[in-house]
Formats: C-alpha cells, sequence, structure tokens
C-alpha cells in the first residue's frame, strides 16, 4: 500500500454533457491506477462533501444561495463556462470536501492527493472558465479554522493563471510597497514576495506561486505572491528551471505549514487549451520537484489536479498517474 492516501469519489463526475472539459477522467485516472498496479484499492478514501459553512469561508452569501436554489442569471453561468445544474453544485462541494479531506491526511501523512479539485478560477462571488468552487481555499481555510495551519503555499502549476486564488489570497506587503504589474509579457519572476512580510500570530497567511502561460486565460491575471509568465512553446528545460528558481525564492522568504500543489495537465504540448511544449516525462519530473523540495524543508502537502485538455484524453490521464507515481517515489 502507499505511504499516503488518495481521496476519490465515483461522483466527481461532473454532469456538462459533450465538453472540451473531460468529465470522465476522474473514473479513468481511479481506474489506470488499480489497474497498473500503482496502487491498491485501499489506498483510496472517499470524502463526504463540504459543509455550507466550510464553502462560506471563501465564497459570498449570496453566491452559494444561487447556486443551491439554481437562480444564477444567464450571464453568470455562461461566466462559469460549464452548465448549471444543481448535481453539477453536488459535485463542487463533493470536490472541495475531497481537498479538506486531502489537506488533512497531508498533515498527517506528509501527503495526500484528492484525485480531482483544483478549481483555481472561482472567485468569492462567481465561477469562472470550468471552475464554480475554490476547493483548495476552502480547504485551506478549513485547516486555519480547526487551528492546524496559520500558514500556506500554494503552488499553481496549470497552464492558466490561478486568478481566483490571487483574489482570495492576495499578496500582503509592507506599507509603501506597491505591488508590481501583473501584465509582464515576459516570464520574469515579479519581486513582490521579497516584501511579504510575517502576519500577526494566529491570523491565516498564504504565500502564492503561479507559473503560467502569459498568452492565455484569463485576459486579467491578478498579481500571485511570485508570478512566472511563460513564452509560448516553453520546453521541459525552461519550464524546470523557473519553477525551482520560484520555488527556492519562495521558500527563502516563507515557511508554510502546508503546500497546496495544482498539479495541472495541460502545459502538456498536445493539449487543446494550452500553447507550451512540455513532455509527458517532464511533467512528471515537474511533480517530482514540487514533492522534493517540500519533503526537504518538511512541508506537507497537499495535491489536487486541476486543468488537463489532451486531445487524447488517455494522456491527460497518464499525466495525473504520473503525479500519484511521483509522489509514491518521493515519499516511500
Amino acid at each position: 500500500m502507499l505511504p499516503f492516501k488518495l481521496i476519490y469519489s465515483d461522483d466527481y463526475y461532473l454532469p456538462i454533457g459533450a465538453h472540451v472539459f473531460p468529465a470522465e477522467k476522474y473514473r479513468l485516472i481511479h481506474k489506470r491506477l488499480l489497474e497498473s498496479g500503482i496502487t491498491e484499492p485501499g489506498d483510496f478514501i472517499t470524502p463526504k462533501p463540504a459543509h455550507d459553512e466550510d464553502i462560506l469561508l471563501v465564497h459570498t452569501r449570496e453566491y452559494v444561495q444561487k447556486l443551491k436554489t439554481g437562480t444564477l442569471s444567464a450571464q453568470e453561468e455562461l461566466q462559469m463556462e460549464v452548465p448549471y445544474s444543481l448535481e453539477l453544485v453536488k459535485a463542487f462541494w463533493l470536490a472541495a470536501g475531497g481537498s479538506i479531506l486531502a489537506a488533512d491526511m497531508a498533515l498527517r501523512d506528509g501527503v495526500a492527493c484528492n484525485i480531482g479539485g483544483g478549481f483555481h478560477h472561482a472567485m468569492p462571488d462567481h465561477g469562472e472558465g470550468f471552475c464554480v468552487i475554490h476547493d483548495v481555499a476552502v480547504a485551506i481555510k478549513r485547516m486555519h479554522q480547526e487551528g492546524k495551519i496559520d500558514r500556506a503555499m500554494t503552488v499553481d502549476c496549470d497552464v492558466h493563471n490561478g486568478n481566483g486564488t490571487a483574489v482570495i489570497f492576495p499578496p500582503k506587503l509592507r506599507p509603501g510597497h506597491p505591488l508590481p504589474s501583473a501584465s509582464a509579457s515576459s516570464r520574469d519572476i515579479h519581486t513582490r514576495h521579497e516584501d511579504h512580510f510575517a502576519h500577526p500570530v494566529g491570523e491565516l497567511d498564504v504565500f502564492t506561486i503561479s507559473l503560467h502561460q502569459a498568452h492565455n486565460y484569463p485576459v486579467v491575471k491578478p498579481p500571485s505572491s511570485i508570478d512566472i509568465n511563460l513564452p509560448d512553446g516553453t520546453n521541459d528545460d525552461e519550464y524546470l528551471g523557473w519553477l525551482d528558481q520560484s520555488l527556492s525564492s519562495a521558500f527563502r522568504h516563507f515557511a508554510p505549514e502546508l503546500l497546496c500543489y495544482m498539479a495541472g495537465a495541460d502545459p502538456y504540448k498536445e493539449d487543446q487549451l494550452g500553447g507550451l511544449a512540455m513532455t509527458i516525462e517532464g511533467l512528471k519530473k515537474r511533480d517530482e520537484l514540487v514533492m522534493r523540495v517540500a519533503k526537504e524543508h518538511k512541508v506537507p502537502v497537499m495535491v489536487t489536479y486541476a486543468g488537463g485538455y489532451a486531445r487524447h484524453v488517455e494522456d491527460t490521464v497518464t499525466i495525473h498517474c504520473n503525479t500519484v507515481l511521483a509522489a509514491k517515489e518521493i515519499f516511500s
């Protein structure tokens, strides 16, 4: 058996019909992990849906009420880019419950993986880009509410900027140190994190990292603590170099008690919604790098999956399964 737990439910399936988002990928990942021998049935834990009180730690009461009563406006539903249904809402509540459980298991075991989640575009008062509820933010705030953490770090390796995360956890700087622009066209490390200062004891402090394709969704990219704006066609070596540099810089300035890793499969060169040039092997090295750095700093890792839209869904499944394999190799 694995030395850590995987959080999964067949009900992670999103009822969205024909869509570029491969709703069946969660079930395919679960099946592949078992058939390949990477995992055993006992490695999996079934989550329960998040409570409304958990969701309200991040999202506004008005938005939650609209979701639960089916009273979103046409514009609000259009902005989500997935068709609304009560079954969809249940799936997102379950994904949030899965990330809460994964965070709790990571704090216990050193690492845990939610075979789902990573819906990093969701905003406090609306959904965006296939994301209805920001499950990672909910998990962080639940862990803080329970007194288990005060400091968290998010490492977002989806090809798309983590705009929801940046809005929910905006960088907090010393007075007199304004944020630089987040619209840089080159792949630069913004230096705002060098002015990051510790929050008062007991207050939640979240350090955010986003590695994303500069010329991709969303158009408006609010500032994270560190933003890596990657040019089109970035390859494995270039990507891994920038990831290593950003992690080194972050850990020089911040000591998290939990690292939340969003392991997007969409930096892959064959992704339909991405424009980077990473290989399947390079993406596994990415996963290994994040987990190795976290282990070296003795920081628990909660993994969520985020996006993946390869032309062949089997490639997306392979990339996501490799994340579990990387965790097995690093933490065994």
